[in-house]
């Protein structure tokens, strides 16, 4: 899973501080896995170095000073690349794609766009394994099986979540 990725497009939803980012991260993507804070503020750390988001205002807390992060159009044309892109079609790649079709939705890009490209990807990838499957290698015949399993097995989760995007996009847009 790409955190900084994940970090932009929650930042392009709305401007956040970094306390609101691990949240809302650990709410929608971070399920038994909470991101530390220190990977947060590290990672807008670097975001922030390389030109993808700025602070837009600092406010006096109890503790140290809370900043606020907006995304720049570099960060944002970086998220959007990244949501348009399929990923690389594999075995357990259900955080990302799950990531994905989150943030797609929750920026009120194209989700179903993005699904659809998804499982052309997965479908090129399963006629490549079947022809692998032709062959004499028992070994690799094995591995195209289990790899085959687990694309069936997401473009079942494709279908299922392209019926339900319309009650899901209303779950998690504020």
């Amino acid at each position: 899973m790409s955190v900084p990725l994940t970090l932009l497009g929650l930042i392009e939803r709305e401007p956040s501080h970094g306390y609101d980012l691990k949240r809302d991260y650990d709410t929608f993507f971070g399920r038994g896995r909470p991101l530390p804070f220190g990977q947060v503020y590290s990672t807008l750390g670097r975001l922030a170095r390389d030109g993808k988001v700025v602070i837009s205002d600092v406010e006096a807390g109890d503790g140290p000073d809370r900043k606020r992060y907006v995304i720049t159009d570099l960060g944002a044309t970086e998220v959007d690349a990244w949501l348009t892109e399929p990923v690389e079609p594999e075995p357990h790649l259900q955080t990302v794609l799950f990531s994905k079709v989150m943030l797609s939705l929750m920026l009120q890009r194209p989700a179903r766009e993005y699904l659809d490209t998804q499982r052309a990807a997965h479908m090129r990838r399963m006629r490549e394994l079947h022809q692998i499957k032709k062959g004499d290698d028992l070994i690799e015949a094995l591995l195209a099986d289990h790899a085959l399993f687990h694309l069936e097995a997401d473009l079942r989760w494709i279908e299922l979540t392209v019926a339900r995007l319309d009650h899901l996009a209303q779950l998690v847009r504020r």
